[in-house]
């Protein structure tokens, strides 16, 4: 199995920033051929990779820094208000945890979330080549937990399990469910699940301060960032 001393990476010529207009980006990638295992990846993500797909990155950008991989320490997390309100209006809803997979009832929920409410994003419009891709095509740590109300299906959360926590990669729902905040609510129940598997971080990527779409992350406090190679405690 690579070990981290020994893994080789790539980086992408510069291309368009996805979430910095104007802005040129490199991207640096793990091998893809390497086999990484669930210790390598785990500490791939403590040093500020995420995953997409089957590629394990990290933002590379020369004369730029404003891309800042973010964790929350769970065991120090503590809800605000409107958290605590979103938390019990949700209380309904059954979550389960099943494979990664292609069915027509995700990738339907998972349509109606991307071409509604993500039309400005690469990823418009939604289809399943890109559904697989980035969300079947995976690694063996990555589950989804289905929630559901009264069976309906409202929310789908992914996430990949590390030594250390659960790394969130992405989360779709329902646009008609906009008022239980379901976004905010699984980003909640994947701390407590955290908890719940005595681990310590909730991955969430990356925050980008001047960044709207990533405003939302500074609301779970405390949050730690991963600056000058150390994880410190953030704020925005």
């Amino acid at each position: 199995m690579t070990s981290l001393s020994e893994l080789r990476f790539f980086t992408t010529p510069a291309h368009d920033c996805s979430y910095l207009e104007g802005r040129q980006a490199i991207t640096l990638f793990a091998d893809p051929l390497a086999r990484i295992d669930k210790k390598l990846y785990s500490a791939l993500s403590e040093v500020g990779f995420r995953r997409s797909g089957t590629h394990i990155y990290r933002p590379y950008c020369q004369t730029c820094s404003a891309c800042v991989p973010v964790r929350i320490p769970v065991g120090r997390f503590s809800p605000d208000r409107r958290q605590r309100r979103i938390w019990s209006k949700n209380q309904d809803l059954e979550v389960t945890r099943s494979v990664p997979c292609l069915s027509e009832e995700y990738f339907r929920l998972y349509a109606r979330y991307v071409n509604t409410r993500h039309q400005d994003g690469d990823m418009y419009p939604a289809n399943v080549d890109q559904f697989e891709s980035f969300l079947v095509q995976g690694r063996p740590e990555a589950v989804f937990f289905e929630f559901r109300a009264q069976e309906k299906l409202l929310a789908v959360a992914v996430a990949d399990e590390l030594v250390d926590g659960l790394s969130a990669i992405y989360t779709f729902f329902d646009p008609d469910a906009e008022k239980r905040s379901p976004g905010v609510y699984a980003v909640l129940w994947l701390i407590e699940e955290t908890r719940r598997l005595d681990m310590c971080h909730l991955y969430l990527g990356y925050w980008i301060k001047r960044c709207q779409k990533m405003s939302y992350k500074m609301d779970y406090q405390p949050i730690e960032m991963f600056l000058n190679n150390h994880w410190i405690e953030g704020k925005a």
